[in-house]
């Protein structure tokens, strides 16, 4: 279920970017609204899926209420849902290798 987690947590953030730096200057520069016709949908489907998978790995991964909140909250910022992934996708018991900051 990490695994998922992670795979979703990258997809969410990049399909943000995608929606916020190419689809919307599209539709307001170019007036092609396609962009957010196409990327505005996958990304609510992927941001539903990152919030729901929070819950769902918070046990798994040793959050407390206070990083759960703050994994959350990284949902609607562009692009902390890959120090999400990167940072805090380690269960609390798995030690983090020499020479990497956590």
């Amino acid at each position: 279920m990490i695994r998922v987690f992670r795979f979703v947590s990258v997809a969410e953030a990049f399909s943000f970017l995608l929606l916020l730096l190419v689809a919307m200057p599209l539709k307001y520069g170019a007036d092609a609204p396609v962009g957010v016709q196409v990327m505005g949908p996958v990304h609510g489907v992927l941001f539903m899926a990152y919030v729901g998978l929070v819950f769902l790995v918070r046990e798994q991964l040793g959050w407390d209420l206070k990083r759960t909140v703050l994994a959350l909250g990284a949902a609607v910022l562009p692009v902390a849902p890959f120090f999400v992934e990167r940072h805090w996708t380690r269960p609390a018991a798995e030690p983090v290798p020499a020479g990497r900051g956590a």
